[in-house]
């Protein structure tokens, strides 16, 4: 499908522009999810289309976030951080118990979903990913890891090939990311830290 190309590919766009530190990575993430929600609707994946609904707002939060500056390093980009441990516990948290909630509504309301938890899991784990990279947290890339290795096999078993395909790339272009955005949090003065 071609949406699902385009959109997949807009899609690596904004993972390299996250990876960047770049706020057009926002814009990429918001216009993939416009474009994904057609190649999800076809594909009669619901929990896929209500997926590209919450990229797109959290796109638009994550912009927000961004753009406030809070957290600039000295080269204008995003300045990244590990999570403390009360932030990692409420992202687990949230993890877990959306994926409850989600997977007992897709459960309840079979027409939502042909995989209820797989898609449960892709559905919150994106969300828990992009909260943690509009915070500049360094876990948005486990996070991201984590959502690959259910969302790999499930778009190749709906016929998604494309997405399947990019969602390999997306595991390669997150081992980068994340060793890049590991190395900035051990340069302090780099991100405009105290040394």
């Amino acid at each position: 499908m071609w949406s699902d190309m385009i959109g997949n590919t807009i899609g690596l766009i904004a993972l390299a522009l996250g990876w960047r530190r770049s706020i057009w990575t926002w814009h990429a993430q918001f216009l993939s999810g416009v474009v994904l929600i057609a190649a999800y609707a076809s594909a009669q994946l619901s929990g896929g289309v209500g997926k590209q609904l919450l990229v797109i707002g959290v796109a638009l939060w994550g912009w927000r976030q961004w753009h406030r500056g809070r957290q600039q390093a000295q080269d204008g980009s995003i300045a990244v951080r590990f999570a403390s441990w009360k932030e990692r516990g409420l992202l687990l948290a949230g993890a877990v118990l959306g994926t409850l909630a989600v997977g007992g509504v897709f459960t309840l309301y079979p027409s939502l979903s042909w995989s209820p938890w797989a898609d449960a899991y892709i559905f919150v784990g994106t969300l828990v990913a992009m909260v943690a990279q509009a915070r500049g947290l360094v876990e948005f890339w486990f996070a991201w890891l984590l959502v690959d290795l259910v969302g790999v096999p499930l778009a190749f078993s709906s016929g998604l090939a494309f997405s399947g395909l990019v969602y390999v790339i997306y595991f390669a272009l997150v081992l980068w990311g994340m060793r890049d955005w590991w190395l900035r949090t051990r340069t302090p003065a780099l991100e405009g830290a105290p040394a």
